[in-house]
């Protein structure tokens, strides 16, 4: 009997125990999780200190877009241009009696003095392009060349020291590797999207050409491209640029999945081109050509299905002199396989006129190798050389001497060496004007004020000096 209440005595006393316990944690444990405080992130930074750091945000080799990011994206600058200018006006608080028009797209710096390439169809047209860098400073651009066969065209700006986006080689690009595209789309700046490059050397029939010139042979993304990206920059995770954006693939007018980019490799020939002549040096075969696939090669019976079919030589071309006759089938250009059109005429857009390059072809099922001298649309090797004008509208000009412009402090003018009945005249300049700057933009020597006036329409301001160094301020309608 004393046995059971003795057992009895002890399990009462292990639960009193055990309940006094339970309810000191309670109070002391599971209420502090109910205890109040000022601020939430106060409490996640002191949880925080006890955690380890979840080593899943560190980007994997060959996805390191961050660091791509901060390298090129003050590389990109947003355009801005206006089309139509109205009448000038003489009222010193407006320049135009109307608004412009405006549009906007994107550039690449190229260069740390100030070159940017885009898109023709950006600045095609425009009366003004304005360029505002990534760090919202703001220049007048002059348009130094453009060229619609490649919707290409270069812009300069009067800058030093400039972050430049570096050429890459969009040869040795694949698909499935990682590009960025960076852009201004929406008037958004500096937008960052990534994607990898789907296919190269598309057409997809977007170029118009008076001479039916127009290369298509884009790298195909699936970057997000949208309206106002046109004319930025596709580049690698190493930050070298392999590519311009230049067009979606879309029903609706914004971006459906894939976006095209022009070839590094063909920007870099036709920037050159503009830097030095102001205009592109195409060199052609002079043929005319078509995809070859298996249809095409059972039909005309080929001994091959892949390659471009010469359908037309013309008379007296690079393609005739060298041999290559109607019914050939190129399979490569200096030794890099060709398979299609947009191929073919990658390779060949990137010489000049007088350059000679290896045709590879087949020909009744032998293959055979020749060398073509490239000739111009004119159907000779000779390059075309930037015309100077020395008289315009009724003005002659000539370029002003290194000494005069030390004097004045310029770097570049036009000295107005006459002056006739004309718009020069109707505008109030007098003879011994110096030309300083169109539009804001800075005028190098008579050559300069050919190419900027070439792109001008309607209302110009037009400012410079007297030798007395009185300063003159005009308005040109042109």
């Amino acid at each position: 009997m004393k046995r059971t209440i003795i057992f009895a005595l002890v399990i009462l006393l292990v639960a009193i125990t055990g309940g006094i316990i339970g309810s000191l944690y309670t109070f002391r444990y599971l209420d502090a999780h109910l205890s109040t405080y000022a601020s939430i992130d106060e409490r996640q930074q002191m949880k925080f200190t006890h955690y380890d750091r979840d080593s899943v945000y560190r980007a994997p080799k060959g996805m390191d877009f961050l660091t791509t990011s901060k390298k090129v994206v003050s590389g990109v600058v947003h355009i801005r241009t206006s089309y139509g200018s109205g009448r000038f006006s003489l009222n010193p608080l407006e320049l135009y009696y109307k608004a412009p028009a405006r549009s906007s797209g994107s550039g690449v710096i190229i260069s740390d003095d100030g070159y940017i390439v885009t898109n023709n169809h950006v600045i095609e047209d425009a009366t003004n392009v304005e360029v505002v860098m990534n760090n919202n400073q703001r220049y007048y651009a002059k348009i130094v060349g453009t060229d619609p066969s490649t919707d290409l065209a270069l812009l300069k700006i009067k800058a030093r020291d400039l972050p430049f986006i570096k050429y890459g080689n969009s040869d040795t690009i694949n698909p499935g590797e990682w590009v960025l595209a960076i852009g201004n789309p929406f008037d958004l700046n500096s937008t960052v999207t990534a994607g990898i490059v789907s296919a190269k050397a598309r057409n997809i029939g977007i170029l118009r050409d008076r001479n039916n010139l127009q290369v298509e042979a884009f790298i195909q993304t699936d970057a997000a491209v949208n309206p106002g990206n046109s004319g930025g920059a596709l580049v690698n995770l190493n930050g070298e640029l392999v590519g311009i954006n230049t067009a979606i693939a879309t029903s609706t007018g914004s971006y459906s999945g894939y976006s095209f980019a022009i070839p590094v490799s063909l920007v870099k020939k036709v920037m050159d081109d503009l830097l030095e002549f102001g205009q592109v040096q195409r060199g052609l075969l002079g043929i005319q050509i078509s995809d070859v696939d298996a249809n095409v090669a059972d039909r005309l019976s080929l001994a091959i299905n892949r390659g471009v079919l010469v359908n037309r030589v013309n008379r007296g071309s690079a393609a005739e002199e060298s041999g290559i006759t109607q019914g050939d089938v190129i399979t490569a250009i200096d030794s890099r396989e060709v398979n299609s059109v947009s191929e073919l005429q990658e390779w060949v857009a990137r010489s000049r006129p007088g350059k000679e390059i290896a045709v590879t072809f087949v020909r009744a099922g032998e293959k055979r190798e020749v060398r073509s001298r490239l000739k111009n649309s004119q159907g000779n090797e000779e390059l075309s050389e930037p015309e100077v004008k020395n008289e315009l509208n009724g003005a002659a000009f000539e370029d002003v001497g290194y000494a005069e412009l030390m004097r004045l402090k310029l770097d570049g003018g036009v000295l107005v060496k006459k002056v006739a009945e004309g718009k020069w005249k109707d505008a109030g300049i007098k003879e011994g004007f110096i030309i300083a700057y169109l539009d804001k933009v800075p005028v190098d020597n008579v050559l300069d004020l050919n190419r900027m006036l070439e792109y001008k329409r309607g209302g110009v301001l037009v400012e410079g000096f007297y030798s007395t160094g009185e300063k003159g301020t005009y308005g040109l309608e042109w």
